[in-house]
């Protein structure tokens, strides 16, 4: 019996009451699969406990999951220790995909048969999937006697709503779409998709004529092996589901741009193989020379038997957990560090680790009479096979992850004395059947000059921590790996070849050639305490982009003049609630003593429908980018601003700080903040005011810079959106993003604009990426910007970069370029002007020499 507020659930068997916490097995006394209760049974056959759909059996036909029209799940399991059992006894009445009325039969078993094989008859009932809902009182007494059909339990709707898909107010809806994701659906996109669901509350399907996977299994979803062009239905059961289906639908079929940089196309060079190479695909660019070194991790020594699942479960649960705490703790540290894609990688592995189907398989292993890390290693041995031979190469290049998982888990259960990594000299070319993105992690500290892996792929995990720490990289090399040996091999990641035995001339040149780029960093490294002034006697300002404090105190010892950026939205990211004014003013005040002085900006929370926080929803709209962000989230979230501009005004020296906001469009938004700044401010007491900022994204604030400079102290062109919203591209479609370039005329004539309009009213800076790129910052400058944030290891060659530029004789040449039809003919002219000057430098340096 269901209402909007309700849901009543019938005794399935004529039993007696047995309380979950009394039931002798610790998974289910412990809770770890939900609240619920258990019967012993005085009949033989089970019934459903209320209206729903069968989700899953088990395949020993002891277990069967019921998905209520209400939305919860509930696990009816046949006895203890029956899975050892393998279906005998136990005769299955339904099917995956049945509709089921309260009081249908499930399965008919042998009672005697049951009881000399099982350890126990007791039956738990328990609700595994009830966000939104919670048991409420009263329960049936222990020893109390029900018989079938009769209220046994009652969920009740948290805070008197009705939860996900309550009954008749919350019917099933579904939506049909095309799967747009280049890469299809993979690991991120299958952990975002439990997310969403998991965010509103909901159970969510994806069907298609490979099958059907519910969201919260990756494993289910990543085998159905969908393909981009795939036709598939989404179906969602909840009060929210409306809303689910709008965020499922906007990630599937918004094609992904989340490469993170990955080298294209997805090739090796046309060119043959010289005697001695080997060909990979770059997923690290770079070049390295070292010895090889055959690299094969071990797994963990881990007990092959066990001692049954109700020893072996707690044990390998403990486990999981203890990974859990790992992962989720690795992935606050990534994304308070600004590092996007790591923190992805580990909220992917997260959601892998609590796959019902990869658990399950595990316990199968363990009621088989394995130990709890060989059912473990067993269970990922078997999920990786099949990715393997899935025939599709993202899913293939995944195994990694898995085989990561595999050891973080099994080294949580290893005997003592399990082996230890093997030693890895410095500077060595490593090469390895595969890595995981963990040990990858571990190997960077060890600084190897590069790696070369027989499988992968360049949108592999790996790949991407590879290229974020600079290390050469070539995958899907193949079985050629095996057995080479050098003491003086080349990884050239330019061209994707493994040179094994290069020759004397060769190993002198890729000597000279390192030699050079070492000899250059280091100059540059040396000079970067310095000021950039240009050739014709420009000061520029260099500053840093960065995540938090730990990341200021990196740009400050690269040279930095200051941080032109501090993204405080990852403060925001970290927790399920929003920060407090303490926390915050404590990493503010750490990022200006990392300076020392020097000027600080802090772009206030830059975070709307595009980018969710888990404590703040926003309601989904057609196009994010163009929705409730950045300052506009203020009118209907002031307490935020409120609260953050209270901890920042609580820093010191205020003459550093300076405060930035961001999605500004006029000059009313920069005016209604800094009168409640000016508030704040006087009530408490204070008689400094930190400089206040407008970003420049928008091409509306670019061409009211002039009315934008009379209330802003400075101004700071965000580059990446302002070429968005010029160019109509979205920043975010991989196939629009070679075209998205900053140095299009018509965003460089909305860069001048914002300077002219600025000029003599207040500064004007870049934060966006473009003020790294080696083609556009000098363009940037002879533009007549003051100052340029990029990342901090970047502000060394920037500043050099600098030095070398006269930027007037490249402001005389503005004209020309921005007649230019587009952004590739700006860069074409753009770069053989930059060869002219510097070889008419070279020319000047030899003759003075």
């Amino acid at each position: 019996m269901t209402t909007a507020t309700r849901l009543i659930l019938q005794a399935p068997i004529d039993g007696v009451v047995i309380p979950l916490a009394e039931v002798p097995d610790p998974v289910f006394a412990g809770g770890t699969l939900g609240e619920g209760i258990a019967l012993d049974p005085l009949g033989e056959c089970l019934h459903a406990p209320c209206d729903g759909e069968v989700v899953q059996c088990a395949r020993t036909r002891h277990a069967v999951t019921l998905r209520t029209d209400a939305g919860p799940e509930l696990l009816l399991h046949l006895g203890l220790d029956t899975v050892n059992l393998d279906g005998e006894g136990i005769e299955l009445l339904v099917v995956v995909g049945d509709r089921l009325r309260a009081g249908d039969p499930l399965c008919r078993f042998d009672a005697d048969r049951l009881a000399r094989g099982a350890s126990a008859l007791i039956t738990p009932l328990v609700i595994t999937g009830a966000a939104g809902w919670r048991l409420c009182p009263p329960h049936p007494a222990a020893g109390a006697r029900v018989a079938l059909g009769e209220p046994l339990l009652a969920l009740e709707a948290v805070g008197g709503a009705a939860g996900p898909g309550a009954g008749e107010t919350g019917p099933l809806r579904e939506r049909p779409l095309t799967l747009a994701l280049a890469a299809g659906l993979h690991a991120r996109p299958a952990a975002r998709l439990r997310a969403i669901a998991r965010g509103h509350g909901v159970t969510l399907r994806v069907r298609s004529e490979a099958g059907e996977a519910d969201a919260e299994s990756l494993s289910a979803l990543m085998n159905l092996g969908l393909t981009r062009g795939v036709a598939l239905t989404l179906a969602a059961r909840g009060e929210e589901a409306e809303a689910a289906l709008a965020d499922a639908e906007a990630l599937l079929t918004t094609p992904e741009a989340d490469d993170h940089g990955a080298p294209t196309p997805e090739t090796v060079p046309d060119r043959p193989l010289a005697e001695g190479e080997l060909a990979g695909l770059v997923a690290s660019p770079g070049l390295a020379l070292g010895p090889l070194v055959a690299y094969r991790p071990p797994l963990p020594r881990v007990a092959r038997d066990g001692a049954g699942e109700v020893v072996e479960w707690p044990r390998l649960s403990a486990a999981l957990a203890s990974v859990g705490d790992d992962l989720a703790r690795a992935e606050r540290e990534a994304r308070a560090q600004g590092q996007a894609a790591e923190a992805e990688i580990f909220t992917a592995h997260q959601a892998w680790l609590e796959d019902p189907d990869l658990i399950e398989a595990a316990r199968t292993r363990m009621g088989a009479g394995r130990g709890a890390g060989q059912a473990w290693r067993e269970a990922l041995d078997d999920e990786a096979e099949r990715l393997a031979a899935s025939g599709n190469a993202l899913l293939a290049g995944r195994v990694a992850d898995l085989r990561d998982l595999q050891q973080r888990v099994m080294a949580e259960l290893a005997e003592p004395g399990a082996a230890e990594d093997e030693a890895v000299p410095e500077g060595a070319i490593l090469l390895a059947e595969e890595l995981t993105p963990s040990r990858l992690v571990a190997l960077a500290e060890r600084r190897p000059a590069g790696l070369c892996l027989a499988g992968g792929g360049t949108t592999a995990h790996v790949a991407i921590l590879a290229r974020a720490r600079g290390i050469p990289c070539l995958v899907a090399m193949g079985d050629a790996l095996a057995g080479l040996a050098s003491e003086r091999a080349v990884l050239d990641g330019e061209r994707g070849r493994l040179e094994v035995s290069p020759s004397p001339a060769r190993l002198a040149e890729v000597e000279a050639l390192l030699a050079e780029r070492r000899r250059r960093a280091e100059a540059e490294r040396e000079a970067a305490q310095a000021p950039a002034v240009t050739r014709d006697g420009r000061e520029i300002e260099v500053c840093a982009n960065v995540g938090g404090s730990e990341e200021a105190c990196l740009a400050a010892g690269a040279g930095a003049d200051g941080i032109g950026l501090l993204r405080s939205e990852f403060l925001f990211l970290e927790g399920d609630s929003a920060p407090g004014e303490a926390f915050q003013r404590g990493e503010y005040q750490a990022a200006l003593e990392a300076l020392g002085g020097k000027p600080v900006i802090i772009r206030t929370l830059d975070i709307g429908a595009d980018k969710q926080l888990p404590y703040l929803r926003l309601p989904a709209v057609p196009n994010p980018a163009l929705g409730v962000r950045g300052v506009r989230l203020w009118q209907s979230q002031p307490e935020l601003l409120e609260t953050q501009l209270r901890a920042l005004l609580s820093v010191t020296p205020l003459a550093s700080l300076r405060i930035m906001l961001p999605m500004v469009t006029e000059a009313g938004e920069l005016r209604q903040v800094r009168e409640h700044l000016e508030a704040i401010a006087a009530e408490l007491g204070l008689s400094e005011r930190p400089q206040l900022g407008a970003m420049i994204e928008v091409p509306s604030a670019a061409l009211c810079a002039a009315s934008l400079a009379v209330e802003a102290d400075f101004l700071s062109i965000g580059t990446n959106d302002l070429t968005q919203y010029t160019l109509a591209m979205d920043r975010e479609d991989p196939e629009l993003a070679a075209r998205a370039d900053v140095v299009h005329p018509a965003v460089l004539r909305l860069i001048r604009a914002t300077v002219e309009g600025a000029a003599g009213r207040c500064p004007v800076g870049v934060c966006g990426a473009a003020a790294g790129d080696p083609l556009a910052a000098p363009l940037l400058v002879a533009l007549g910007v003051d100052e340029l944030s990029v990342e901090p290891a970047r502000v060394p060659a920037v500043k050099a970069a600098l030095r070398r530029l006269d930027a007037a004789a490249l402001a005389a040449r503005l004209p020309e370029f921005l007649a230019l039809d587009d952004a590739a003919a700006v860069r074409q002219r753009l770069g053989a002007w930059q060869a002219r000057v510097d070889e008419t430098t070279t020319t000047l340096l030899e003759r003075i020499s």
